[in-house]
């Protein structure tokens, strides 16, 4: 039986954080009024004190009196009622990942205390995705192990080929039994539906932390509600257009940003035999990508290997279990072969309709084949990869809106985080926020590598700011860069 290396990429690159799929809650308990009523969340939360609920809300907003969809939500509640300001709204990413039990995640994960004891902590899955009303693509178990990018395409004729796959996957979510939902699960609505989570919680105002996707569904948001945010922090940003075709192609640029971190780490570790230098375990990186090209090993192919390398590189922590993998294929030891999430179906499937449903992509196989001719050429590693065609090319026509433009109206009240080395949300695509929100944001950057600087990174400076923006209000007078601290 098939498994694909890839299905490291899809679980990583569409959640942006790992995530325990434990948390779901009961049955609806939403009382007439909007009020929500918390029960205990089913046993494998990660944390007792985690409750949940549903929320019904419109499933097209411009008719808010039609069809409901429901809404799964978590809280963490402060235990310090007097310290307590407000709820904290969070996401952790994707699209398509469930951000129910993202609270005690956070919560496990360093969160520092003072900001636990100023917030209950406010999880939930956006619309499509979990325990919310979930879409599906009716996606066999091969289509879900081909992974979230595309094969690396060599020759235009790779683009072509690609494109029959493509575009039965866009069919298939356009003819399932969730296809109703399609033109209305988008990055609008759950914005939308944040605010009928902040309604039902009797808040005036919410907080919110948001990372990767997270940052710009935390940007539309900010955008559609600029009176209802509070102290808005986004972390590792995507730029302005969101997870549109830039994005895709970004992807690439965020691989070459990062592996040179990689590079210098087995090249310190010569006992793993991947080169002495920089450049000679580079070099190694195309050749070990040509061989499994030419070659599989294990069902392992080039597309599989890159994809597998760029998902390690999104933690310091992965580089000895990507450095061992790469030992293995070198050497024709035995490897790793990941299992597939629990719901994967539905993990991409909910990605597909916010990707391709967000913005207009390309709809010729002439206009990929020429991406992927310019991002072969300028990002070697992976850009024949993420400029190729995907079923976004195929995806319905229908709808119900323009993409959200982020500006600079409103309140001068967001906080960007991010590292200068981010695979998966680079940094030029953050400048390009950035410049969007002009004085509403100010941007903390930390000379580190990876996906992810709250609570997970190692810089100080930067994490300081963050808690001291969610429970002071204050933040840096003007952008900052914060250096590289030991160990980075």
């Amino acid at each position: 039986m098939r498994r694909s290396l890839s299905l490291a990429l899809t679980a990583v690159a569409l959640t942006a954080t790992a995530l325990p799929a434990s948390a779901a809650p009961s049955a609806a308990t939403t009382p007439p009024g909007g009020t929500l009523q918390w029960v205990p969340c089913p046993e494998g939360a990660s944390a007792p004190r985690l409750r949940c609920s549903t929320l019904e809300v419109p499933l097209d907003y411009r008719d808010p009196d039609g069809r409901k969809i429901e809404i799964a939500v978590s809280r963490l509640s402060s235990e310090k009622p007097s310290q307590r300001r407000g709820v904290l709204l969070t996401n952790p990413g994707g699209p398509g990942g469930s951000g129910l039990v993202y609270p005690a995640v956070l919560a496990a994960s360093g969160l520092p205390q003072k900001v636990l004891d100023s917030y209950d902590i406010i999880g939930f899955d956006p619309r499509g995705v979990g325990r919310s009303t979930p879409v599906t693509c009716d996606l066999t178990r091969e289509q879900q192990w081909r992974g979230n990018f595309p094969p690396y395409a060599h020759t235009a004729a790779d683009v072509a080929r690609e494109a029959g796959p493509a575009r039965k996957i866009a069919e298939q979510c356009g003819g399932s039994r969730t296809a109703w939902m399609l033109p209305h699960t988008t990055t609008a609505n759950t914005a939308r539906d944040m605010d009928r989570i902040r309604r039902a919680l009797g808040e005036p105002k919410v907080s919110y932390l948001g990372a990767s996707y997270g940052s710009y569904l935390g940007a539309v948001y900010a955008t559609l509600f600029p009176r209802h945010g509070d102290r808005i922090v986004l972390d590792s940003n995507m730029g302005p257009g969101g997870y549109d075709v830039t994005a895709m192609r970004l992807f690439a640029r965020g691989m070459e940003d990062r592996f040179p971190d990689f590079a210098a780490f087995a090249a310190a570790h010569p006992a793993y035999g991947l080169g002495h230098t920089p450049e000679q375990v580079t070099a190694k990186f195309f050749e070990l990508a040509e061989r499994l090209d030419a070659h599989p090993v294990q069902d392992v192919d080039g597309t599989a290997f890159r994809g597998y390398t760029f998902d390690r590189l999104y933690t310091d922590a992965s580089m000895p279990q990507l450095a061992e993998f790469w030992q293995a294929v070198d050497t024709g030891g035995p490897l790793p072969l990941p299992e597939p999430p629990a719901n994967l179906e539905n993990l991409m499937a909910a990605r597909f309709a916010v990707v391709c449903g967000d913005s207009r992509w390309p709809g010729t196989v002439r206009e990929y084949q020429r991406n992927v001719a310019v991002d072969r050429r300028a990002y070697p590693m992976l850009g024949g990869s993420t400029a190729s065609i995907n079923p976004c090319a195929f995806w319905p026509r229908e709808r119900t809106e323009p993409p959200v433009r982020i500006t600079g109206r409103g309140p001068s009240n967001v906080l960007m985080l991010q590292n200068e080395r981010d695979p998966g949300t680079p940094l030029a695509g953050a400048r390009e926020l950035r410049r969007a929100f002009g004085g509403r944001a100010t941007m903390v950057t930390a000379d580190q590598g990876g996906h992810g600087v709250y609570p997970y990174g190692r810089n100080t400076c930067a994490k300081e700011a963050a808690t001291g923006f969610l429970t002071t209000g204050e933040r840096p007078a003007r952008d900052l860069a914060c250096a590289a601290q030991p160990g980075e």
